[in-house]
């Protein structure tokens, strides 16, 4: 599954990354996103054709939805059924999206307890996720626009951490994926290659939401895995790409 993730990639990298029109909303950048929260979405428009990228919320919210309070906001659609579940094969027959990431979250289990790990691309590249996308209208005429990652069975590089993972799409899906080109994109519906990722243990300070800095994509010593504290550890953040801007 994914249930965190980061994402703090400047405004003008995706810019020249996703080649979009449009404005890039304001949204602060975040070492551990959480359910609920907004987040930098990539959408085709389904006028123009172009490409842009909005702020959506983390938990999808159907159009047929009748009220917010108590309705199911799924973060994530299993490939294996996206394209039948009532809730998201109306937004993956026509409303995907890419999530753009540095990193994902993922959590093994361990006799002891929950170990957070860090997982990014081996290359140093940007995470690009698959999702759905879906707009719902409020009471008082407003849009809610929210968002769901689709996840597939892990690869061989994550998989002794957990059985899921997000659906990783690399530049020559993207335009299947978003709608841009005639296909099926129910066949890239599959984990990545394996060598596509690494993952590093890094503290519990992941675990607490309140906690959002560099330092928790920090590989973690063994006395910082225990640390819980919401004051950053002292040291340098993990470069991650090789080329950010």
């Amino acid at each position: 599954m994914c249930g965190r993730f980061a994402s703090t990639l400047p405004p003008e990298f995706l810019e020249t990354l996703f080649a979009t029109a449009g404005e890039i909303p304001a949204v602060p950048p975040s070492w551990n996103i959480t359910p609920g929260q907004e987040a930098r979405v990539l959408r085709r428009h389904a006028e123009s054709g172009e490409r842009r990228i909005d702020a959506l919320f983390w938990g999808l919210v159907p159009h047929f939805t009748k009220r917010l309070t108590g309705a199911p906001r799924p973060i994530n659609a299993r490939g294996e059924t996206v394209a039948a579940a009532p809730l998201f094969r109306g937004a993956f027959a026509r409303r995907r999206c890419l999530v753009p990431a540095d990193l994902f979250y993922e959590w093994q289990v361990l006799p002891e307890g929950r170990q957070p790990y860090a997982v990014a691309r081996a290359d140093g590249e940007p995470l690009v996720l698959g999702g759905v996308w879906e707009s719902w209208r409020m009471p008082d005429g407003g849009i809610h626009r929210s968002f769901a990652i689709v996840t597939t069975e892990a690869s061989a590089d994550i998989a002794r951490l957990h059985e899921r993972m997000p659906l990783v799409l690399e530049p020559s899906d993207w335009p299947l994926w978003l709608g841009e080109m005639a296909g099926d994109p129910a066949l890239l519906l599959r984990p990545a290659p394996a060598g596509t990722l690494r993952a590093w243990p890094v503290s519990n300070r992941v675990n607490n939401a309140r906690n959002n800095d560099a330092s928790l994509a920090t590989p973690a010593t063994s006395a910082a895995i225990d640390s819980t504290e919401t004051a950053p550890p002292d040291g340098p953040a993990l470069p991650l790409f090789r080329n950010p801007l």
